[in-house]
C-alpha cells in the first residue's frame, strides 16, 4: 500500500510539472509556438510608443521591420512600468514570459505585467 501511495504521488507530481512547464525558446522560434505559453530569451532591438493608440511595441530578435517577435503593451499596462519600456529595454537581453499569439502572420506576446520581462 505504501508503494502505491508513493507511486501515485510521483505520477501526480510529474503530470502537474508537465502541465505547468513552459518551453524555452529564442524569438526566431516564436512563430512555431502560437497559442503556447513560452519563455523567450533574446535581445530587444528597439520599440516605439504610439500615443494615438496608447500602445507600445517592442522589437525582439531583430530591428523593425525584421523583428522576430513583437511585444505589445497596452496603455493601462504601460502605466505599470517605472520607465518607458521602449527606451529602458533597448539593447538589453531579456527573458520574456507569455503566450505567443499570431497578429497578421507575425508572432506577438501581449505584456500585461512588467514581471513578464526580466532584464538578463
Amino acid at each position: 500500500m505504501k508503494k502505491f501511495i508513493i507511486l501515485t504521488g510521483l505520477i501526480i507530481t510529474t503530470a502537474g510539472a508537465k502541465l505547468f512547464a513552459q518551453t524555452n525558446i529564442t524569438a526566431k522560434d516564436a512563430a512555431k509556438h502560437i497559442k503556447e505559453k513560452v519563455v523567450v530569451t533574446d535581445q530587444v532591438y528597439g520599440g516605439k510608443f504610439l500615443s494615438n493608440g496608447g500602445i507600445t511595441l517592442i522589437d525582439v530578435g531583430g530591428a523593425h521591420p525584421n523583428e522576430a517577435l513583437t511585444l505589445l503593451i497596452k496603455g493601462d499596462d504601460r502605466k505599470k512600468f517605472k520607465d518607458a519600456p521602449e527606451e529602458a529595454l533597448k539593447g538589453k537581453k531579456v527573458i520574456i514570459t507569455g503566450e505567443v499569439i499570431d497578429y497578421k502572420g507575425k508572432p506577438e506576446i501581449v505584456i500585461t505585467d512588467p514581471a513578464q520581462i526580466k532584464v538578463q
